[in-house]
């Protein structure tokens, strides 16, 4: 049975009576289950079970629950999930491409890949593919909430087959695969039914394309595609080749130019000095080249020397276009070998889990406009030469910056804003959105006690059912953080919560806790800062780095990891990005945790105690 397909499109598909779905990058799938057992193939018709036997064996330890839809037909991507907006390409690739049993049994413990459903073609026996879009895609849902499967994309859940969400917002979805660095979107027509086989215009396909500024360096003889590439350390670096896109005059004079200004020849090339620069558009880089280039204008604004792999980095990240990175190559740390370029990925990179830390919040950065090799300054007011789209909130006679967007993260990132404070609460709210616990030791030689205060936190917390979460501060110390409903509580009722907890750390260990004031006073003890937690304090924020030696991340941990082998000194820029990839993000339910968190019933007991 070959699949429906989208067709390509290069403009926004805004309409009125259309939806909109991610695009997933991996196998397109057809799984189908009745008397018979579990099928699952592929577009070209071949079977997938023997290389992704995990989807199967997923499924079947929910047979009872599908029992009464079956027989059951359904319509997806064969997945490995990176984020809830992207699919690793070259993950599914090297799965598809293994032989050996024992690996792929491996592979299907250790990485196991997820079927993402987007349509339902059959239940209980019943054909339903020619029912309108909305009718199926309804059907779908009701067929995952009455198995008791989740709703939403997650990557780091045990639940290997997962349904795509319908948006009919496309701006609201778009936001966020940019965001998330995705694919791209399909958008479907409502009323469209599935039609076997078919390449129709009722779905498109509209990609995230990322742009390239790079220079023709040959031409090969035999299908006529043009060899491009970028200087890096001053030497021609190739990134791939590209035909499409190009009108039939473009392709004709581009080929006469070429062959007239030929530096050399042999049996496949035709080869040139860097001297026509392009831009072109890629989904990503795969094997050290671009995947499906296309075409898209002439730069003869640039010269080839503009066209450095310093620039290609920026682009593949996404980057806001009209945004641009002033000195680059500027060294940050003294013994660490971060650049700006570096600091500037990050931030890209970490974007999607530290942003809605950040959204409505009154920002209070560090700047440290001579990387670590100067002195930096506190930023609360927004400066006068910020960009329009930089938005802000006039609080006690200061002009605060909202950080609500990847363009103006960039662009303080630009401005070498390294630290990012904010306080307890958003511009919208009337008292805390959460409560946040400051563990922090006399000295990093002390770390071992905010551990030890930190588990007892934990105790209580599980005692009360409470749900807590936990983040390195990016220096010496740690931080728990209990999200709240909003516009539900006071500071003052907080407050009773943060002293009653300071009272039991030391109750259980005098000698290791204090809420002394006096730093002299305090010893090697550590410090509960309770009055910290107040309006218009502030603390740092989740995947903020840190000026400090070591480049530090206020890094979100899982509570297993809060143990004595902890040490905040390892998670730093690149450790940080790459365990968000592996292990994902801790702090991925903290605001779905605000409706279900029982604070108001331990504050009543907290009440009736402090009459």
């Amino acid at each position: 049975m070959k699949p429906m397909l989208p067709s390509l499109t290069f403009e926004r598909p805004i309409h009125s009576d259309w939806l909109y779905e991610v695009k997933y990058d991996g196998f397109r799938a057809l799984m189908e289950w009745n008397s018979k057992g579990i099928s699952l193939t592929s577009r070209n018709g071949k079977p997938l079970i023997p290389q992704f036997p995990e989807i199967i064996k997923f499924l079947l330890k929910y047979q009872k629950e599908f029992e009464p839809f079956l027989p059951l037909q359904l319509d997806g991507e064969l997945v490995s999930l990176e984020n809830p907006c992207k699919a690793n390409f070259s993950a599914i690739q090297v799965r598809g491409r293994l032989k050996s049993e024992e690996k792929i049994s491996e592979q299907a413990e250790n990485a196991p890949c997820q079927l993402m459903v987007f349509d339902i073609l059959k239940i209980a026996g019943k054909s339903i593919h020619s029912k309108p879009f909305t009718a199926r895609k309804k059907e779908l849902e009701n067929l995952f909430g009455k198995v008791h499967f989740n709703l939403e994309a997650d990557p780091y859940t045990d639940q290997l087959v997962q349904i795509v969400k319908a948006y009919k917002d496309f701006d609201e979805l778009w936001e966020q695969v940019v965001l998330f660095d995705g694919e791209g979107i399909v958008a479907k027509q409502q009323n469209s039914p599935w039609e076997e086989g078919k390449r129709t215009t009722q779905w498109l396909k509209y990609k995230n394309w990322k742009y390239v500024s790079c220079y023709i360096t040959a031409l090969e003889k035999t299908n006529g595609y043009f060899s491009v590439g970028v200087y890096q350390d001053k030497k021609i670096h190739p990134i791939g080749q590209v035909l499409f896109g190009f009108k039939p005059d473009e392709k004709q004079a581009l080929q006469q130019t070429i062959k007239q200004n030929m530096k050399k020849e042999d049996v496949q090339f035709i080869y040139v000095d860097p001297a026509i620069c392009l831009e072109i558009k890629y989904l990503e880089i795969y094997d050290g080249q671009l995947r499906e280039p296309h075409f898209d204008r002439f730069r003869f604004d640039l010269e080839p020397a503009d066209c450095t792999y310093n620039r290609f980095q920026f682009q593949q990240k996404n980057l806001p276009e009209d945004l641009d990175i002033t000195h680059p190559d500027k060294p940050l740390w003294e013994k660490l070998n971060i650049q700006k370029a570096d600091f500037i990925l990050y931030l890209r990179e970490i974007s999607p889990y530290m942003l809605p830390f950040l959204e409505n919040r009154l920002l209070t950065v560090i700047r440290y406009p001579h990387g670590m090799f100067g002195e930096p300054f506190y930023q609360k007011n927004c400066p006068d030469y910020a960009p329009d789209f930089v938005k802000t909130f006039k609080h006690e006679n200061i002009d605060y910056i909202l950080c609500n967007h990847l363009k103006t993260l960039i662009w303080l990132g630009n401005q070498l804003a390294i630290e990012y404070h904010v306080p307890f609460q958003t511009i919208y709210s009337k008292g805390p959105s959460e409560i946040v616990f400051d563990l922090d030791p006399p000295s990093k030689n002390d770390f071992h006690l905010a551990v030890k205060a930190a588990l007892l936190i934990k105790d209580v917390l599980d005692q009360l059912n409470l749900i807590g979460f936990i983040k390195t501060s990016g220096n010496k110390g740690l931080q728990i953080y209990l999200p709240l409903q909003e516009n539900t509580f006071t500071y003052d009722d907080t407050r009773l919560f943060t002293s009653f907890i300071a009272d039991y750390l030391i109750s259980c260990d005098p000698d290791s806790f204090t809420i002394e004031r006096m730093k002299k006073n305090r010893g090697n003890r550590l410090y509960v800062d309770y009055v910290q937690h107040g309006e218009g304090k502030t603390i740092v924020a989740p995947y903020s780095m840190r000026g400090n030696e070591h480049a530090g991340v206020a890094t979100p941990l899982y509570w297993d990891e809060v143990d004595e082998k902890l040490e905040p000194a390892q998670f730093t820029m690149d450790s940080v990005i790459n365990r968000v990839r592996k292990q994902g993000d801790p702090f991925r339910s903290y605001f779905s945790t605000k409706i279900i968190q029982p604070f108001a019933s331990v504050l009543e007991v907290l009440i009736k105690n402090n009459k």
